[in-house]
């Protein structure tokens, strides 16, 4: 059996969604959390230079891999899509210094940028008729898509889209997820 070893800091970020999907197949894995100083040190050692790494049986992998068949990549592509534009309105709200310009980031998020992406999920849930943004069963997409919607469902109201709260319900109530969501640990982000 592989062993597999989960490399990023002591922050959901984005490495929670391997998490998540660790949980969700019920696999063993070292949960790695470095420090800024680890980082520094130990960044030149990584495949790319950057974290969430990857290690499988000591190989190093840095990128996506997700979907059965290249229609299914697709379609997790376009889900991953849509939550990398909502992780660019995010961060230009969390990195914004002036409190004035970052309040008014933050109600054009809430109000028009997070609402329109999240319009977009319900679009896919709907065409797929599934009940998941991928396939028939519980996933990549979804569990990515679940990450997300964590960190900006306060912003917005999720009963507005009855599809992707139904989806989030199902990642959230998920055995193992459910389990690593009660024991995950506490972090700020």
């Amino acid at each position: 059996m592989p062993s597999y070893k989960l490399i990023y800091t002591n922050s959901k970020g984005r490495a929670e969604v391997c998490r998540l999907l660790f949980a969700l197949a019920g696999q063993e894995y070292e949960d790695v959390r470095w420090t800024s100083e680890n980082f520094l040190t130990e960044k030149q050692n990584l495949l790319f230079g950057q974290i969430p790494v990857l290690e499988v049986d000591g190989k190093q992998y840095a990128q996506r891999f997700h979907g059965k068949t290249s229609v299914e990549q697709m379609e997790v592509d376009q889900v991953i899509g849509i939550i990398v534009d909502i992780f660019n309105a995010l961060i230009k709200q969390i990195h914004e210094q002036d409190e004035g310009k970052k309040a008014d980031i933050i109600k054009q998020n809430n109000e028009t940028t997070f609402p329109k992406f999240v319009s977009f999920f319900e679009k896919i849930l709907k065409n797929n008729n599934t009940g998941f943004y991928v396939g028939d069963k519980l996933g990549f997409a979804d569990v990515a898509a679940f990450d997300t919607l964590s960190q900006i469902e306060a912003g917005i109201n999720i009963d507005d889209f009855p599809l992707v709260k139904a989806n989030k319900e199902k990642v959230a109530s998920n055995e193992r997820v459910a389990k690593w969501l009660q024991d995950r640990p506490v972090t700020r982000f």
